[in-house]
């Protein structure tokens, strides 16, 4: 049986350039880099490189790049330790409806300790409607979080127009950037951001480490204490490896991004024009054209994801039913809520993600199961309707 990978949103393999250049850190060059001798000094030397890496290719400065150990941390730090050092000039935060698990969840928790967020609604696609989040801002608004694109339904946010608010009202601008780094160009300065976040794992790069961007000149609250490792902001030792790694992961990612693109996107397109054109009472999620390269997110009416996920891997087809930090949740997906989706539809969909080293064979082979799939399982759903023809369904469903 062949086995497909088609859920690169979830997590990437490692570039054999990427583990290549990590591979003397974990033996030869092994040394703690707050170690004072030859060999600490040795892994320091790495680290300031990987920092200076990372820095020159989204716009920043060294000194305003901080490792953590992935996106879910890096969110954490950056909507806490934002609250907690603007808490003096007030308690109002922001982020849109369809943020990533990491930054909702920590918002809800921040309303126990008294502060007040609001979700910023969505339009169809999952794209934030900039005049609603407009009409959300007040005087003691300290924060914005909108992510640069969705996780699940790879719809890209209109940054550019969000930063602007909050530049002209002083309120600080946090981008999630965690699907977004290895795909599109990123630079901390058009639009201009605060605070962005991105993970190595989603761009060939290892799992376990993470960047956060936090501008010059901003206070940020702790949440990990207990060194002074990352500048005193940040304890816990560092892992030398996996932020080598990260660097030349993003570098890769950077140089070859306009030719992964084309080539990905290819690979999309063709994808979801098979799927629309061929299995009829399916629904695509997202802009049709403001979207990441490599993501297709469908709702496949009459069907349960999870059975059709299940499905798909018996065939040896890897894919997810939402976000992989929460697809064990037999909720339905909050993004696909947020845009309106009925919950019924909401709990048919699977997100296909692609990656650079997929083929076209692979995308019919997988087109191909799909529609034997769908077929099998609405004949055994109690909902599908026994008299409908097998036909595309192109109208609103």
């Amino acid at each position: 049986m062949e086995h497909v990978y088609f859920d690169h949103a979830a997590t990437t393999p490692v570039d054999e350039r990427v583990l290549q250049k990590m591979l003397p850190y974990f033996t030869d060059n092994f040394g703690n880099p707050n170690s004072q001798h030859w060999f600490g000094r040795r892994s320091v030397t790495a680290v300031d490189e990987a920092r200076d890496t990372v820095a020159s290719l989204i716009g920043a400065k060294p000194s305003e790049i901080y490792f953590t150990s992935g996106g879910t941390e890096s969110d954490n730090w950056a909507i806490r330790g934002a609250a907690h050092a603007r808490a003096k000039k007030g308690k109002h935060l922001i982020i849109s409806a369809v943020e990533h698990p990491a930054m909702i969840t920590t918002a809800k928790e921040l309303e126990k300790e008294g502060f007040e967020i609001s979700l910023a609604p969505v339009d169809e696609y999952g794209a934030v409607d900039v005049e609603k989040l407009k009409s959300l801002l007040r005087p003691d608004t300290i924060f914005v979080g909108i992510m640069t694109a969705n996780n699940e339904v790879g719809t890209i946010q209109p940054l550019a127009e969000i930063s602007g608010l909050c530049r002209e009202r002083g309120i600080l601008f946090f981008t999630d950037a965690v699907q977004a780094a290895g795909a599109l160009k990123i630079d901390v300065n058009d639009p201009a951001v605060d605070l962005l976040s991105f993970s190595g794992h989603k761009f060939y790069g290892p799992k376990g480490v993470g960047v956060l961007y936090v501008r010059s000149g901003l206070k940020l609250g702790k949440i990990i204490t207990g060194g002074h490792q990352e500048r005193t902001m940040r304890g816990g030792t560092t892992n030398v490896p996996a932020i080598v790694g990260l660097a030349e992961a993003l570098r890769l990612a950077q140089e070859e991004r306009e030719q992964n693109a084309a080539y990905v996107s290819s690979l999309r397109d063709r994808f979801i024009s098979r799927v629309l054109h061929e299995i009829p009472y399916v629904k695509l999620n997202g802009h049709p054209q403001k979207r990441l390269p490599a993501n297709a997110n469908f709702s496949f009416r009459y069907i349960e994801g999870e059975s059709l996920l299940f499905s798909l891997d018996l065939a040896g087809i890897a894919v997810s039913s939402g976000s992989a930090c929460s697809s064990g949740s037999l909720e339905p997906s909050h993004v696909l809520l947020a845009m309106g989706l009925p919950e019924g539809l909401a709990h048919g969909s699977i997100r296909f993600s692609f990656g650079k080293d997929n083929t076209p064979a692979q995308i019919d082979y997988a087109v191909d199961k799909l529609k034997e799939i769908v077929v099998k399982l609405r004949a055994l759903s109690p909902l599908f309707p026994k008299d409908l023809k097998n036909e595309v369904f192109e109208k609103e469903i």
